[in-house]
């Protein structure tokens, strides 16, 4: 099932970047049309999944790679929708494709581990994935925000000066994307620990996975590395005028850490998060 969103995100894909060359508002529309579509999609799909097993698809990692996905395309239409701006739809649509090809690939729902439920569980991984959608939103707008610069330094106003938000909006939106992601990103973490707390108190208590839940496991130690990351972002925005293309650059520095985490590390690395 997840090849029909994968199909539709990469049709919009195609119709952003045609878009973002020619300027057409007819293209435009009809990326967001897809896009919407894509959504719509990937929602019915999630919510086969969870009838399927009984919980939203979360608890393993290619299901919450899915699960991102849908939130991260979620986001980008509601800032598209309430800003009436397209041109970051080109660079936010290939993340969508490249990370909807790995559910699509390797369909699996995961049967939740007993250890797994209740209501911390769900807030716990659910923040965290809305975290990890801003995040992207914010290396998205940094990136963009680095072109538009670098055109602009040199005094070649042309390819990016013509289709991207001012300076100044870009900076503003990236600010805003990095303090929801960090509130979600926090609250993920606080309850997790909580939850790790009461898991290793339970009757599941002598789980490996669960004795393995300490600092050191790499992708608990990453997501730590990501809140300082961005913890010093939002400082440094702050308190010694760290914005613009320092802001842009750390938004990149630190979703790398998430898509190392996401991806590699859940797969290859933890011993705790493998459920």
């Amino acid at each position: 099932m997840n090849t029909v969103p994968l199909a539709l995100y990469a049709a919009a894909l195609v119709a952003y970047a045609w878009h973002f060359a020619q300027r057409n508002a007819l293209v435009g529309r009809t990326a967001t049309t897809l896009l919407i579509f894509a959504a719509f999609a990937h929602t019915f799909v999630i919510g086969m999944q969870t009838m399927e097993v009984g919980h939203v698809p979360i608890a393993g990692t290619t299901s919450a790679i899915s699960t991102f996905v849908w939130l991260l395309a979620l986001a980008y239409l509601y800032i598209e929708m309430t800003t009436d701006e397209r041109a970051m739809g080109v660079f936010i649509t290939p993340l969508l494709v490249a990370l909807q090809t790995i559910p699509a690939l390797r369909p699996s729902v995961e049967a939740q581990s007993d250890v797994l439920r209740g209501p911390l569980f769900g807030i716990h991984v659910s923040s965290l994935l809305f975290a990890y959608a801003s995040f992207a939103l914010a290396c998205v707008i940094g990136i963009t925000y680095v072109l538009l610069f670098k055109e602009i330094k040199a005094k070649h106003l042309g390819f990016f000066y013509a289709r991207l938000p001012s300076l100044q909006v870009l900076d503003r939106m990236n600010q805003v994307a990095i303090v929801i992601g960090w509130i979600f990103l926090t609250i993920g973490i606080i309850v997790g620990v909580v939850w790790t707390a009461q898991a290793r108190g339970g009757y599941d208590a002598g789980d490996p996975r669960i004795q393995a839940m300490h600092l050191q496991d790499p992708k608990i130690l990453a997501a730590f590395v990501c809140w300082i990351v961005y913890s010093f972002e939002l400082f440094a925005a702050r308190r010694i005028g760290w914005g613009g293309r320092r802001a842009a650059y750390l938004s990149a520095l630190g979703f790398l850490i998430v898509l190392l985490n996401f991806v590699p590390i859940s797969y290859f690395l933890t011993k705790s998060h493998n459920f």
